[in-house]
């Protein structure tokens, strides 16, 4: 891989690390990795207000890290691909190993 490439890979990969480095986002995330869901379920999944939400499902989206289709009068969001599920499932089972001070492993 050129290190131009590689430096870009880099940079793309630190901004979404940062997007995902917000409680209330990664709440979305892990809800959507669950499956796709509207503005008040996840608003009642992750407990923030719905403007909030709204706020932090636009960042998502312009991110490209979320999708969204209508259903009616509804926008149901769901993740682009499972690459992004994937990554908040580790960060959390980062996390499990730190509060329970598992030990850790490969």
């Amino acid at each position: 891989m050129q290190e131009n490439a590689s430096g870009e890979r880099l940079e793309v990969a630190a901004a979404v690390l940062a997007l995902l480095a917000d409680r209330t986002r990664l709440a979305l995330l892990q809800r959507l990795g669950e499956g796709e869901a509207d503005v008040t379920t996840l608003t009642e999944a992750c407990g923030a207000a719905r403007p909030s939400v709204s706020q932090h499902l636009a960042k998502l989206r312009l991110a490209g890290l979320v999708v969204t289709r209508k259903d009616g009068r509804r926008v149901v969001y769901s993740l682009r691909h499972g690459h992004l599920r994937r990554l908040v499932d580790e960060a959390l089972n980062v996390a499990d190993h730190q509060i329970g001070a598992l030990p850790p492993h490969d």
